[in-house]
């Protein structure tokens, strides 16, 4: 292996040792805790966060890739299950963008031989369902909500398109061109409140990512050129992307570095390489050591704490670390690309 798979696969460990455990006593059952060291809720998965879980499946699904194991593809087909029995026997929530995150792990899952049939046909008939012509069209962030955002027409571009769908994925694409993209810096606005018509114009690594890989799927170049100079200006001080704090947040600025790594080899730049190896090089330099394996930053730029952690520490959170195994994965392949 290469010194990029070789840091991801240590991420891998990591995330795995302290993170991974089974669900409720029963045997054969494995998700991730959301924190290390676990509170009382963690340790039964009673705060168990449905998309952190996707985004470790997905990133699951990336280390198989790098690293073929039987082993591992026994771990994912558990974890798979797992999911499925700890939101009690159902695909999906009422959140449009958490189970377009979990249809895209799916995907990928079944690419590598198991059967998620059920899984893709209720996300992708759920999603369907999110599209209203309200505010020009677009889903919804959750059901019975008055917002529509990035956050969840993005991924679900990405579902649809890689689905086949691409007319449905353009029309979510084009609906974030229209309403959500700033015109002058191409950075991408979290979302549009319809009844008020407000525009919440938060800048959030995650929405650059999530609109990057749209345009991405669509093979709008000339966008996903400019979100990927936007970002390199706005949201990479020192080519290094910036992070957003634990709890959800500390998932977003893996997302952008995922879709990153898949631009790269296709653009002739080098733009989007650079933001995610120099991104990959500060999360890893600025690692702390711990029994367990490298414990990584919220902050990428910033030296990850030394352990004991405090109660209130970011670093504790699944996302936040998960997102620094998803970059080193991404990282990874920049040197053999071979993943969707």
């Amino acid at each position: 292996m290469t010194a990029l798979a070789d840091r991801a696969a240590a991420a891998e460990r990591a995330v795995r040792d302290r993170h991974l455990r089974g669900v409720w006593g029963l045997p054969g059952t494995v998700l991730g805790r959301s924190g290390w060291p676990p509170s009382a809720s963690q340790r039964v998965h009673w705060h168990w966060n449905y998309w952190w879980q996707a985004h470790l499946l997905d990133t699951l699904v990336d280390a198989q890739l790098r690293d073929p194991s039987p082993e591992r593809l026994k771990l994912i087909d558990r974890f798979v299950a797992t999911l499925r029995l700890r939101n009690f026997g159902k695909w999906i929530n009422d959140y449009y963008d958490d189970i377009a995150w979990l249809g895209l792990a799916l995907q990928r899952v079944g690419h590598l031989g198991l059967d998620v049939r059920g899984g893709l046909e209720a996300i992708s008939s759920r999603l369907r369902e999110g599209w209203t012509d309200d505010a020009g069209g677009g889903i919804w962030w959750r059901v019975g909500d008055d917002f529509k955002n990035a956050p969840a027409n993005g991924p679900a571009a990405i579902f649809h398109a890689r689905e086949g769908a691409a007319e449905h994925a353009a029309g979510l694409t084009q609906w974030m061109t229209e309403r959500l993209v700033d015109p002058e810096s191409w950075l991408v606005w979290d979302g549009l409140r319809v009844g008020s018509g407000e525009l919440v114009k938060h800048i959030f690594t995650y929405c650059q990512g999530v609109y990057l890989g749209a345009c991405l799927e669509l093979s709008e170049m000339d966008r996903v050129e400019h979100v990927i100079h936007a970002v390199a200006e706005h949201v990479a001080p020192n080519g290094v992307i910036r992070g957003q704090g634990g709890g959800d947040g500390g998932l977003f600025a893996g997302i952008l570095a995922r879709y990153l790594a898949l631009a790269a080899p296709l653009l002739p730049s080098g733009v989007a390489r650079d933001l995610v190896l120099h991104s990959a090089e500060a999360c890893w330099t600025g690692a702390a050591e711990t029994p367990h394996g490298p414990l990584f930053s919220a902050d990428w730029a910033t030296p990850a704490p030394s352990l004991p952690l405090a109660p209130d520490a970011p670093e504790r959170d699944l996302s936040v670390q998960v997102s620094a195994w998803m970059l080193l994965e991404a990282a990874a392949t920049l040197d053999h690309p071979q993943r969707n």
